[in-house]
């Protein structure tokens, strides 16, 4: 049985970094990000990589039940038993089918979401301050921040009920938050 850790968090959170980092250090944790799984998936070959390519290569978004095939069975194929995703789910309707799918799925059990939390203007700060590319400009931050804070409370809500939602404050230095990340990573599996 593979556990699962989604790892949810406003551009420039930190979210990625953190569980890069966290599965350097743990040789039993392996860490994906959503849009590497895609990348990777592509790379393949295989009919659904095809498939996937045929949507991202037109800017469009990958269809909720190919995101959710490609996701399980990135997490089946991990070579360790415990796997981070950072950056999933974005969405309601993307949280709904990876629960619905997680449901009748006997290989994997979603242990629990964390969410790294910053004000907006922690988020913006860092995001502008490093400006490595195109999308890294004020107007593109408004808008993949309304993209991330819209379904939010919806998200935070479903997984509070199951008793699954960590919450950790990711305005800290990057070593507090890493510590407190993977001591509760490690204190559930």
């Amino acid at each position: 049985m593979k556990k699962l850790f989604l790892i949810i968090g406003a551009p420039g959170s930190g979210k990625t970094t953190d569980a890069e980092l966290i599965a350097k250090e743990n040789e039993s944790i392996t860490h994906y990000s959503a849009g590497d799984m895609f990348r990777s998936e592509v790379a393949s070959g295989s009919e659904r990589g095809k498939l996937i390519d045929s949507f991202i290569s037109k800017g469009e978004i990958v269809p909720i039940d190919i995101a959710i095939e490609t996701i399980v069975s990135a997490i089946k194929k991990a070579p360790t038993k415990v796997v981070i995703i950072d950056g999933y789910p974005r969405s309601v309707e993307q949280m709904q089918a990876l629960d619905a799918y997680l449901n009748n799925e006997n290989g994997v059990e979603l242990s629990n979401v964390i969410e790294v939390s910053v004000s907006e203007v922690v988020a913006r700060n860092r995001v502008l301050g490093r400006a490595r590319g195109a999308d890294d400009n004020n107007e593109v931050f408004n808008n993949r921040m309304k993209v991330y804070t819209g379904p939010l409370k919806a998200i935070q809500k479903f997984y509070e009920n199951k008793n699954i939602l960590k919450v950790i404050d990711g305005e800290r230095t990057i070593e507090e938050i890493v510590r407190d990340m993977e001591m509760f990573i490690l204190s559930k599996i």
